[in-house]
């Protein structure tokens, strides 16, 4: 995001009101976004329809997830601009390139750990990496580690088949990420983001970084929240409502009969069936367990469960305005044949 070319010759604003109005409406996004899921199962109860049914399961699932990923996405972009003022892409693309191009894939598959997002709810991160111009590869990595290799996931999966599985999932999850987000980076695909990302990624602040103020830095960020949240909203409005029909009315019972035949071909179908599919680690996991006890191989299970939580379609509808179709299909083909080789070998290792 560029700064605003006018900086230097408007006059000088009291910064302690904005640096105070900024701190106020942070902690305000903090306690609304601590309270969210108490309102939005308030807001839920009060929609005229039956409770217990399929329209209200995709009712409450989007009541809570659209104002979550909006909010995530507004502080993300909001601190990327504000970070953006300190560093020109330049000088962060030079940082976190070349040689460093495969510790910066370790450190946001690392990161990922720690993030226990959705899928959906990863992209605003991921769009903030993309437009402060961190290399694509590395945010890649992020993007599939977030959902699929997190303290949530792993601890579930400890407690439900036990610590050599989990720390299995763990380093077989990692590589997924490390190894398909390296790939990108190498395949140069830079080209294939949308027009107006590259532009972003491109943009150079337009005055000494010396002379720009804290209240110049506030204002940095506020225009990017308009220019990217204005850019994307409606697209993570239509990839949540998908992802809401998903949860409300795919059933169970279906999936269980597919993965339960453990023919050679169960582990591509599951992940092709999962990618429609729209949860997090702590929402599908339950389903996991499930499919074990009905004779599911655990390969199989867990092959389902990383295409549902590191590569869904309402996933692909919001990455759709930052990235071309083409290296949608890209992303989703690699880290797909990685979740399918994953599945082969949990079913060789743990048969």
């Amino acid at each position: 995001m560029n700064a605003p070319s006018n900086l230097q010759s408007a006059p000088r604003e009291p910064p302690a009101l904005w640096v105070g109005a900024t701190v106020a409406l942070i902690a305000l996004w903090f306690i609304v976004y601590w309270r969210l899921p108490q309102f939005s199962n308030w807001a839920a109860s009060h929609l005229p329809v039956i409770p217990g049914s399929h329209l209200d399961e995709a009712a409450r699932f989007f009541v809570y997830d659209a104002p979550k990923v909006l909010m995530l996405l507004t502080l993300v972009v909001f601190g990327m601009g504000v970070v953006r003022s300190f560093f020109s892409p330049e000088r962060t693309r030079a940082l976190l390139a070349g040689r460093r191009e495969g510790i910066g894939n370790f450190a946001a598959a690392g990161l990922g750990v720690f993030t226990p997002f959705c899928s959906c709810s990863a992209v605003p991160l991921f769009v903030g990496f993309v437009s402060a111009g961190v290399p694509l590869g590395v945010t890649f990595s992020f993007l599939i580690s977030a959902p699929m290799v997190n303290e949530v996931a792993l601890g579930l999966l400890f407690a439900l088949v036990g610590w050599k599985v989990a720390l299995t999932y763990l380093a077989f999850g990692l590589a997924i990420a490390i190894v398909s987000g390296w790939v990108i980076g190498r395949l140069h695909l830079e080209g294939w983001l949308e027009e107006w990302v590259r532009n972003v990624r491109a943009g150079a602040v337009e005055i000494p970084l010396e002379s720009i103020s804290v209240v110049d830095r506030i204002k940095a960020g506020i225009e990017a929240v308009r220019d990217i949240v204005g850019r994307v909203w409606i697209w993570i409005i239509v990839g949540i409502a998908a992802g809401a029909f998903i949860h409300g009315y795919v059933p169970n019972e279906l999936l269980a009969t597919i993965m339960g035949k453990g023919a050679w071909w169960s582990v591509p179908a599951v992940v092709l069936i999962g990618i429609p599919m729209y949860s997090n680690a702590a929402g599908i996991i339950p389903v996991v367990e499930a499919l074990l006890s009905k004779g599911v191989p655990l390969g199989t299970a867990l092959a389902f469960m990383m295409s549902v939580i590191a590569l869904s379609f309402p996933e692909m509808i919001i990455l759709r305005k930052v990235l071309t179709t083409k290296l949608i299909i890209v992303f989703f083909g690699i880290v797909g044949l990685g979740i399918i080789a994953v599945g082969y070998l949990f079913n060789a290792l743990f048969s």
